[in-house]
């Protein structure tokens, strides 16, 4: 695609984005859409480090949770205001994960995987149990910083909230593609020890990714408890939410910029459609489960891939430099 066009559909993509809150018919939709930029967030933060290191976290909720329960209580028992709240835990949150990730990154593959997992149920555990600080399995209630709005007001404000974010995220994300550090990260994907042997610092560029990527993952968990009030530990140390994050970024396409945010924007309101339709059952999770293991068989590298191969495809074959100076000299011996 020719670099017009390219930024052409990127302004008017932006465009209905931001027109989105005011085009949305009634409530309920603008919610979706507040939930649909968060899952946005999320897998673009979660790709900060899946993306780049092949790595796949299942456990990245661990840090949604502790981001949206810091924030929480720095406001409900610290009396802090709201923005240093979020800031003050998200660091701490990405403090924490550099601490964690200096012993996790050192295992690869399926024994990754596990510990990620591992991680998030330890989190979702202590919550429960600690209950005289985070009321235990009843949840923690977290004021609104908006009280003067009603809630289609507050979802519209937090709707901008969370697509700053957004943004934050994707320039980051840009940013470190093209520079030094990515390309050890994109080293380390295509073969770690290769890389090591070469001189890249694996394991402290994997902390840094680790750290990074959960600071912006704990951002979206502080907005998600400002924004939603009422924090479950079941839900926000959820492995569920870090398979949605996977899920995303797979769909989209974890090597490109937007590639999680094409599978936000397809797997999030899908969940919403499926537990609309289906009501509180388990089966919009089994239909959740059978789009991760239709993508992993049929589109491996994501939507974006496979329809720039599909693309090149049908479009008419380019002259090789050989043929092109060939027809040029042809053309001044005829002059």
């Amino acid at each position: 695609m020719r670099s017009g066009s390219r930024y052409g559909l990127l302004a008017l993509g932006a465009a209905l984005v931001i027109a989105y809150p005011w085009l949305a018919p009634n409530t309920y939709l603008l919610y979706a859409g507040v939930l649909t930029v968060m899952y946005a967030v999320l897998a673009t933060s979660w790709n900060l480090l899946g993306g780049f290191t092949g790595y796949v976290s299942l456990g990245h909720s661990a840090f949604f949770g502790l981001g949206a329960y810091g924030t929480g209580l720095l406001v409900t028992k610290a009396d802090w205001p709201w923005i240093p709240a979020l800031l003050v835990s998200a660091l701490v949150v990405a403090v924490f994960a550099g601490l964690v990730g200096v012993a996790a990154v050192r295992v690869r593959g399926a024994s990754f995987v596990i510990v990620s997992i591992a991680l998030v149920s330890m989190m979702n555990l202590l919550v429960q149990g600690w209950r005289s600080l985070t009321g235990g399995s009843t949840g923690l209630r977290v004021p609104t910083p908006f009280r003067e709005l009603n809630r289609g007001e507050s979802h519209l404000v937090f709707f901008y909230l969370f697509l700053v974010l957004l943004v934050l995220a994707l320039l980051t994300w840009w940013v470190i593609s093209r520079s030094r550090f990515g390309s050890g990260l994109k080293a380390i994907r295509e073969d770690e020890d290769k890389a090591e042997s070469l001189g890249v610092p694996t394991t402290a560029f994997k902390v840094v990714a680790y750290g990074l990527s959960a600071l912006f993952v704990a951002l979206a968990g502080g907005l998600y408890a400002l924004w939603f009030r009422s924090l479950d530990p079941i839900f926000v140390f959820s492995i569920l939410v870090g398979s949605y994050m996977v899920l995303m970024s797979l769909l989209g396409g974890v090597r490109h910029l937007f590639g999680p945010l094409l599978g936000a924007l397809i797997v999030a309101p899908a969940g919403e459609y499926f537990l609309v339709a289906l009501g509180e059952s388990q089966i919009h999770l089994t239909a959740t489960g059978v789009l991760l293991v239709l993508v992993v068989m049929f589109m491996p590298e994501g939507i974006i891939p496979a329809v720039a191969k599909l693309v090149r495809r049908f479009r008419p074959p380019e002259a090789s430099i050989r043929e092109e100076t060939a027809e040029q000299r042809s053309k001044e011996a005829v002059a």
